[in-house]
């Protein structure tokens, strides 16, 4: 337990806070994966409604 509770210090101590640049293009990727994920679905969605099923 408390070798555990040392690396989870150790990972706390290396973690920073992303800058403005990193979490743009973060947010930019999640927003594009949503984005692909969701058009997926619709396309899913008409070929089931154009199928009659």
């Amino acid at each position: 337990m408390k070798n555990m509770l040392k690396k989870y210090a150790r990972v706390m101590r290396i973690a920073r806070k992303p800058g403005k640049d990193e979490f743009v293009a973060s947010a930019k990727i999640s927003a594009l994966g949503i984005g692909v994920i969701g058009f997926i679905g619709f396309i899913i969605f008409l070929i089931f409604i154009l199928s009659g099923i």
